[in-house]
């Protein structure tokens, strides 16, 4: 049977009259990498913090391998932070920097050189062990951060938006590098971020919170192809919703429904894409967007509401598109793409 590597029951966590977090339940096994998504203020950062320790619950219990640390302090627990800053210390070298929890833990010398040296390894940054934090670039000071965290062999490594400092180019090569890294050590990782790319990209699962609840619990697929609440349809992703008179006119039924941008195909008005059993609509296109490799059309439907519709730019350009601006256009999907979303509670 699969372990758990953590256990949050009924966890709540108030500041004054404000509750941060409103009663959390989850579960994450081991060898995980489990992400905490959600807006800034959700609640998933504080969760993160009880996790570690820092932060005392209000109520509710957390569980490490079976064991209650709820009460335990940040040093009792198998776990160890990363955070977005790095927290570096920069009179002492990278080699140094990355042994320095050992040297506290009072670890032999010889064998925290060692370990401090293999951690370096892990995050490919062998022979910088000589060099200061300034010496290094962001991305290389974010893996001497890994590396420190890494060095003590933690059951679980917690991750506070580690690449939130990082260029767009930068943090997109150092996702994949971490979900590389994670899969190599095997320990459990769980990873707080406000970005739905970067969860989507390295998750096994995501837990998506909303005003300190968690909305919806799943794969990246499951989140993205089914959205459970509305809320999810509309933060993970770009996502079209149609409610009311429209979904009753274009879906055919009551209700909310999820369509996303890149299963709509856009025609001219008079075309037809020949696949039978399309479901679709007509509208007026209100805004083109192009993005270089994709153009995104703004489409305002007869029926009402509007559908974004996102199209790879095979062989489009920036001028062919713009001439759409204003056009009469027919949208077509399959219908497996129309994805009812259940009501908020």
């Amino acid at each position: 049977m699969e372990g758990k590597a953590i256990r949050l029951q009924s966890l709540r966590k108030s500041f004054g009259k404000t509750e941060a977090v409103a009663g959390v339940d989850l579960e994450i096994s081991d060898g995980e990498f489990f992400s905490m998504l959600g807006p800034s203020g959700s609640g998933k950062t504080t969760v993160l913090r009880m996790i570690a320790g820092f932060e005392p619950p209000t109520g509710g219990t957390i569980e490490l391998a079976g064991r209650d640390v709820t009460r335990l302090a940040p040093f009792e627990r198998d776990v160890h932070t990363v955070f977005q800053d790095y927290a570096l210390f920069p009179h002492m070298t990278i080699e140094q920097n990355v042994a320095y929890g050992l040297k506290i833990r009072r670890v032999p010398k010889a064998e925290r050189l060692r370990r401090a040296r293999e951690a370096l390894a892990d995050v490919r940054l062998e022979g910088l062990g000589d060099r200061r934090p300034a010496q290094l670039s962001g991305g290389q000071r974010q893996r001497v951060a890994l590396a420190r965290a890494l060095v003590s062999r933690p059951r679980v490594l917690l991750l506070d938006e580690p690449l939130g400092a990082l260029d767009l180019k930068l943090r997109e090569q150092m996702q994949i590098e971490l979900k590389e890294l994670q899969r190599e050590v095997g320990i459990t990782f769980v990873f707080v971020t406000h970005d739905q790319d970067e969860a989507l990209t390295m998750s096994d699962r995501i837990a998506v919170f909303n005003r300190g609840r968690v909305e919806q619990v799943g794969t990246p697929a499951e989140i993205y192809e089914r959205p459970a609440t509305p809320f999810v349809a509309g933060f993970v992703g770009t996502s079209n919703l149609l409610t009311g008179p429209a979904a009753e006119q274009v879906v055919g039924e009551t209700g909310t429904f999820s369509i996303r941008p890149e299963k709509i195909r856009v025609l001219k008005e008079d075309r037809d894409s020949g696949t039978p059993d399309c479901a679709g609509a007509v509208g007026t296109v209100a805004e083109v967007v192009y993005l270089g490799d994709a153009t995104r059309f703004l489409v305002d439907l007869d029926a009402g509401g509007r559908l974004t519709a996102l199209q790879q730019n095979l062989e489009t350009s920036s001028e062919d598109v713009a001439g759409y601006r204003g056009s009469r256009v027919r949208l077509q999907w399959q219908p497996r793409h129309t994805v009812r979303v259940p009501d908020a509670d």
